[in-house]
């Protein structure tokens, strides 16, 4: 039984709230931004009415685990996770803080979400089931669900405020960025999907794919001004599948999220507010997934 209740909202009064998302929320310290990653989690584009105890924890102590092993491929937005080392003002809420906020400077976000795909899965599965392409790339005839795919490929979206993000093109993408950032944006997308993907097997789990957000710096030169920002390679940008069941063919178990959404169509929710509680035993299950997928990919445990 779950002691530790999930930290939904945070209230830190004396510093400007910049934004509230989905599971992150946003302040303004002097020039740069404090990120909480709280315990709230969405399903089908709404936040739900419980929380996953840890889970903040687990998505900022994973994405640092990542931004640290992909420094040398890329600079990153995070100055400190430790609250020790941030501000002064900062440590009298160092009990909500610790485990899971980052101190990051300000980017100018690149208005596309990069994502990598491995296998086929989501909404690249429903595409490829039309029209055998995802986001224009034609794949092999004769593909099954969660197959493997020859090669991993870039599938850019749109980022959306609400509802869900939209495959595009990657020459759709850079007409909106322009070609020789999008150009990076795919070579540094492919390149720590292929560095995270061969860890995360090496720990007994596939990354089917993920996505990753990048910011501009300085002038904004695709050379040198990319920023690697958000979160990386969590169980809530990535499908996390564990490589001994993995059987292709069929949708596959995972370490996010699966036991929410499994619970919400069972009990046939429509999908539109008001928002259904979890029972404790979905919390307990989805929590344990999460913690499960940090413990195996870090060798750490939670702090």
């Amino acid at each position: 039984m779950l002691t530790t209740a999930p930290l939904l909202e945070t209230n830190l009064p004396e510093f400007t709230l910049h934004g509230r998302g989905k599971v992150r929320d946003i302040y303004q310290v002097g020039d740069d931004l404090l990120i909480i990653a709280t315990d709230r989690i969405s399903a089908f584009d709404y936040v739900l009415g419980s929380g996953i105890p840890d889970k903040g924890k687990v998505l900022t102590q994973l994405s640092a685990f990542w931004f640290e092993r992909m420094g040398d491929l890329v600079p990153h937005h995070v100055i400190a996770t430790d609250v020790a080392k941030m501000p002064a003002a900062l440590h009298r809420h160092k009990d909500v803080l610790k485990g899971r906020a980052m101190l990051c400077r300000r980017t100018r976000p690149v208005p596309i979400e990069c994502v990598a795909r491995g296998y086929l899965s989501g909404s690249g599965w429903k595409e490829y089931q039309q029209s055998g392409r995802v986001c224009g790339i034609t794949l092999p005839a004769g593909l099954r669900e969660s197959d493997r795919l020859p090669e991993p490929i870039f599938t850019p979206a749109t980022k959306a405020e609400t509802g869900h993000d939209v495959n595009i093109s990657e020459d759709e993408a850079a007409t909106i960025v322009g070609r020789d950032l999008i150009t990076r944006l795919k070579q540094l997308t492919l390149e720590i999907y292929r560095r995270g993907c061969e860890l995360a097997e090496s720990k007994g789990i596939i990354i089917a794919d993920t996505k990753f957000e990048f910011g501009l710096v300085g002038a904004g030169d695709p050379s040198r001004d990319v920023v690697l920002i958000d979160e990386v390679l969590t169980p809530d940008s990535s499908r996390f599948w564990p490589r001994d069941q993995y059987a292709p063919g069929r949708g596959q178990p995972s370490f996010d999220k699966q036991f929410v959404r499994d619970y919400l169509e069972e009990i046939r929710w429509n999908k539109q507010p008001p928002v259904p509680a979890l029972p404790d035993e979905v919390v307990q299950k989805t929590r344990e997934k999460y913690v499960e997928a940090f413990r195996r990919l870090s060798d750490r445990d939670l702090a």
